[in-house]
């Protein structure tokens, strides 16, 4: 892992390989680096992923849930992006949230978005929010049964993904889901001036296709995607699928 300091913490990225990369990687609630790592390991060092704040090997912050915590994880991918020369931004969920609010309030140069399941809104059912509050178990429970991150996963996938939640720790986690809750862009996806590449799984029940289509209809250069036979994590479910759209995407930035 390597890391870069900035705004007072330290923040840690995956970056396979030397030389600028091209594309960086950002996951979603209770996540790491980790969830993309059939991804960054196939392009010759172009692609990285980090750990946002209290995720992983990053330094925590201490802010509230919502707009405090959006920023501070925008920062991070800021400074990574920086760091690694990284131009194109890929979210998923959370991480969607986080790259679309890069593109809309922070000065990075930017040729492209991958918004991988996720939404310009971001609501969380309140018997997600109250598990994650009250009952943990069943709030990963809950978050790992059908067509929830998964459709028709290999167990070994769906084992590593308890594993990398329950590391993360609820905290950390609820404040994750609770920032997507507040998150909501929707009368701001014409200020987004770069292409964006929407993309989800067919059976993704946490940010549905019609999420997708939303933000294919509303930002001003957008294409969508389905891949099929995954859910909310289709760059775990189906890598191959996923990554080709992603480099058709990113070769036809240049």
């Amino acid at each position: 892992m390597e890391t870069v300091t900035h705004d007072g913490r330290t923040t840690a990225y995956r970056h396979p390989g030397e030389g600028e990369a091209t594309v960086l990687y950002v996951h979603g609630s209770g996540g790491t680096h980790r969830v993309w790592a059939a991804q960054y390991g196939r392009h010759d060092g172009s692609r990285v992923a980090l750990d946002l704040s209290g995720h992983g090997e990053s330094d925590d912050v201490d802010t509230e849930p919502g707009t405090g915590t959006l920023d501070a994880y925008a920062d991070d991918v800021v400074a990574v992006a920086r760091a690694s020369r990284a131009s194109v931004l890929v979210g998923n969920s959370l991480g969607g949230a986080v790259v679309q609010h890069v593109a809309l309030e922070r000065d990075l140069p930017l040729s492209g978005l991958v918004l991988a399941d996720t939404g310009a809104k971001l609501g969380v059912a309140d018997p997600l929010k109250g598990w994650l509050a009250d009952d943990w178990d069943r709030a990963v429970e809950f978050l790992h049964g059908e067509d929830m991150l998964f459709h028709d996963p290999d167990p070994r996938d769906v084992e590593r993904s308890k594993a990398t939640m329950r590391e993360t720790g609820r905290a950390v986690t609820e404040r994750d889901f609770l920032t997507c809750d507040r998150f909501d862009v929707r009368d701001r996806l014409g200020e987004v001036d770069v292409p964006a590449l929407c993309v989800y799984g067919e059976h993704d029940r946490l940010t549905p296709p019609a999420f997708h289509e939303y933000l294919d209809e509303h930002l001003p250069d957008a294409d969508l995607v389905e891949i099929p036979d995954a859910a909310h994590l289709p760059f775990v479910e189906r890598p191959d699928a996923f990554d080709a759209v992603v480099s058709e995407f990113v070769e036809g930035l240049d």
